[in-house]
């Protein structure tokens, strides 16, 4: 007989909120893939195979996106991690398109907004209380005996 596992940490409203807008990213990046992938029926011969790889590359990101936001809304640290690695780098992206282009200023910083609201708010209390809690909870449970 085994001991009953301690009950999990209720996620915070604000942890939920970054899983969720993660996952619109994700969904969003995958529908933007598919259309660039469409779109190289309409581009020069030449385009084609990097309109395509530009594409499938879209759909990936955004498939591994979907399933950052499924690790994050387990608690896992490591999802948390690539979360905050993916967002730095996709930050990084959002700055150099607010300086270096004047239609999508708007859109980008919409963008940069919301990648830096979801780092803060898996990284501040109380977004780390909660994953910390997670890792204790998980670390306190007995695997059975063989």
């Amino acid at each position: 007989m085994t001991a009953p596992s301690p009950p999990r940490p209720r996620r915070p409203a604000v942890v939920t909120a970054a899983v969720v807008f993660v996952y619109l990213s994700g969904l969003s990046n995958v529908a933007i893939g598919l259309l660039v992938l469409l779109s190289r029926y309409r581009v020069e011969p030449d385009a084609v195979l990097t309109v395509s790889l530009l594409g499938a590359g879209t759909i990936l990101f955004g498939l591994l996106s979907l399933a950052l936001a499924s690790g994050l809304s387990r608690g896992s640290r490591l999802a948390r991690l690539l979360v905050t690695a993916y967002l730095t780098v996709q930050a990084a992206l959002q700055v150099v398109t607010i300086l270096t282009t004047d239609p999508w200023d708007l859109v980008a910083l919409v963008l940069l907004a919301v990648e830096v609201f979801i780092v803060v708010a898996l990284w501040t209390p109380p977004g780390s209380r909660w994953f910390r809690a997670i890792a204790e909870a998980e670390a306190s449970v007995v695997p059975p005996p063989a």
